[in-house]
């Protein structure tokens, strides 16, 4: 399993404002398998994510990624080499040109000897060299996700984590991305997508609804 995390507990807030949005969540996921999570606003699914990213700890439970720990120690080592994230949002730095924003992450400390060859690569492949001397401000929504997935891709991650990545896109758009998303999965990762979206589902091998804190087949 690339990612293997058992009984995930995480709550916000204190007193009456206290709120437990997971409260036992289990999830395995095989290289080359694309597991979409649904759920209801609020329910946690970004929490999730965040979890299993490292970005954020759990109350209780563990997660591993690629066979080791995620706990504090290594988490952040964890996540530069194995874990690449991809956002509704892009997260594009707007002042670096979409090339510079993917040759960032070759840059980060614990990135691979070939990660900036391997950038340069993803940009060809992922069909934006054609833009990548521009600012995000001045690419389509699709190119900039397609920037942003290459980004994610740099230091060849075990999983790759997206939430809602086709969110902000347009019909055809969102169709290249989920192509993207499948060919990426197809490559031995593991990928776990944060969707609502009908055509995100239908592309995956398995779907699951975060419901009460615990995630149960859709």
């Amino acid at each position: 399993m690339v990612v293997r995390a058992r009984g995930l507990v995480k709550g916000y807030g204190r007193g009456r404002a206290a709120r437990t949005v997971l409260v036992g969540a289990d999830l395995d996921v095989a290289p080359g398998e694309l597991v979409a999570i649904v759920g209801r606003s609020g329910s946690g699914k970004s929490t999730l994510l965040h979890l299993l990213g490292g970005l954020d700890t759990p109350e209780a439970g563990s997660v591993e990624i690629a066979g080791q720990a995620l706990d504090a120690r290594r988490a952040d080592a964890v996540r530069r080499r194995q874990v690449g994230f991809v956002f509704q949002a892009f997260h594009l730095v707007p002042e670096l040109t979409g090339e510079e924003n993917v040759l960032l992450a070759a840059r980060l400390p614990g990135a691979g000897r070939d990660a900036a060859q391997r950038a340069h690569e993803l940009i060809e492949r992922l069909g934006v060299r054609h833009v990548a001397d521009g600012l995000p401000h001045e690419l389509s929504g699709g190119e900039q996700q397609r920037l942003a997935i290459a980004r994610a891709l740099v230091n060849d991650p075990a999983v790759v984590l997206a939430d809602e990545p086709t969110g902000n896109l347009d019909e055809a758009s969102a169709a290249i991305v989920l192509d993207l998303l499948r060919a990426i999965a197809d490559d031995e990762r593991g990928i776990v997508v944060v969707t609502h979206e009908p055509a995100v589902v239908a592309r995956a091998d398995r779907v699951l609804e975060l419901r009460e804190g615990r995630l149960v087949a859709a």
